[in-house]
């Protein structure tokens, strides 16, 4: 039997054939896979999956689908109002249009020949779905909070009416999120297969690196696994990352390595950062919005570093403990204990003012700066790859 390469063992962009790991949905006790499958065999019902970013929802749905019949779509493919089923047809692999053949042969009024009949078609709405059904494919409506608003409603419509008819689709969005075009749909109440996927717990999460390193044949400590596990943020797919990440520094591959030591976390933290594509976007936040030859205020803090509001704000996110979720009592007392001058720090308006500002920053930018969201009095991080970013990235 041949060895296996670190990279079949930890797959953060791919199904992890060799690190899956089934969890159970805490509302009813049975595990996500139970829950879709259950979900995909109503028939008239829309499924929507909820949870956050990096949580292993796409992976979820691969498991459960064969890839042959999961046909993907984005919401980023409805960026410029294209039309929904022309997307979703060619992303199934249906032409835009052309001629068919019919199998009988029809006879010639004039001639009394025979012939086959040509006729031309274009892609339509019900020509979908019917190459749906008829070949067993599901359609994975992935971060379907990235299609603009209007879109979004305008798409729930076109599922509402397709569902019906026995198309089988699933929805994928973010907590937090606008999803009231799906959940909070009056015209689908009462034909929707709801999955909330909570976060995973850091015994789950460290499950990824046991199977994978004992597939490596490679030990390594419970407190490493655990540390890994904290760092990993609750995603699954940051613990592959990481987890990869030792292997490579390790040289695991062509090398005999008996146990992963303690002293090449930091360097594989710091190393799994080198691909996240998160300065510009650090940077932007650091910055806030345009001062308009208005000096800020400057804060100095316990490290040296002297940082305006901004900054602090961005520092306090990536200090110890690290959390998703972050309310504004939490962010005052981080923001304090960043501060040497016990008379200069902001108070908890001036930290709301800050975060509102920072929040139409994000809006009105590209997706991958999407990273938080600031709302009704708490900091969401979305991304957890960028809170990893904040803490082991070399952008300061």
């Amino acid at each position: 039997m041949c060895k296996l390469l670190a990279e079949q063992i930890f797959k953060p962009g791919s199904f992890p054939k060799y690190t899956y790991v089934s969890r159970e949905s805490l509302d009813i006790g049975v595990n996500y896979e139970v829950r879709l499958k259950q979900a995909l065999k109503i028939s008239g019902c829309l499924t929507s999956i909820i949870g956050p970013s990096k949580m292993g929802k796409t992976v979820l749905c691969e498991k459960v689908i064969d890839l042959e019949n999961l046909v993907e779509v984005s919401g980023v493919d409805f960026k410029l109002n294209n039309d929904f089923w022309t997307v979703v047809g060619t992303k199934a692999g249906l032409p835009m249009s052309g001629e068919f053949i019919e199998g009988k042969k029809v006879r010639d009024n004039i001639t009394d020949d025979l012939y086959y009949k040509k006729d031309k078609f274009v892609l339509t709405k019900d020509r979908v779905i019917e190459f749906f059904k008829e070949n067993g494919k599901v359609l994975v409506f992935d971060d379907f909070h990235y299609a603009p608003e209007d879109i979004q409603l305008h798409i729930a419509q076109q599922l509402k009416d397709a569902i019906r008819k026995e198309f089988k689709a699933i929805v994928i969005s973010l907590p937090h999120r606008a999803d009231d075009a799906i959940r909070k749909n009056a015209d689908l109440t009462g034909r929707l297969s709801l999955i909330n996927i909570e976060p995973w717990k850091k015994e789950e999460l460290e499950k990824i690196a046991i199977r994978g390193f004992e597939k490596l044949n490679i030990k390594i400590e419970d407190k490493v696994i655990k540390n890994i596990a904290t760092e990993s943020l609750t995603s699954p797919q940051l613990m592959q990352y990481i987890c990869l990440s030792i292997c490579t520094l390790l040289d695991t591959d062509d090398s005999e390595i008996a146990q992963v030591p303690r002293n090449v976390l930091e360097k594989a933290y710091r190393f799994t950062t080198v691909n996240f594509e998160y300065s510009d976007v650090v940077k932007t936040l650091m910055s806030g919005p345009n001062t308009r030859g208005n000096k800020r205020k400057i804060y100095e803090t316990e490290s040296g570093k002297k940082l305006d509001i901004y900054g602090l704000i961005i520092e306090a996110v990536s200090i110890d403990p690290p959390l998703m979720g972050l309310d504004i009592e939490e962010m005052k007392c981080r923001i304090d204990r960043l501060i040497i001058d016990d008379n200069k720090k902001p108070d908890k308006q001036q930290i709301r003012d800050s975060l509102n500002k920072l929040q139409t920053i994000i809006d009105e930018k590209e997706n991958i700066y999407k990273v938080f969201e600031w709302k009704d009095g708490m900091l969401y991080i979305l991304d957890p790859l960028f809170l990893f970013y904040l803490r082991w990235g070399n952008y300061k």
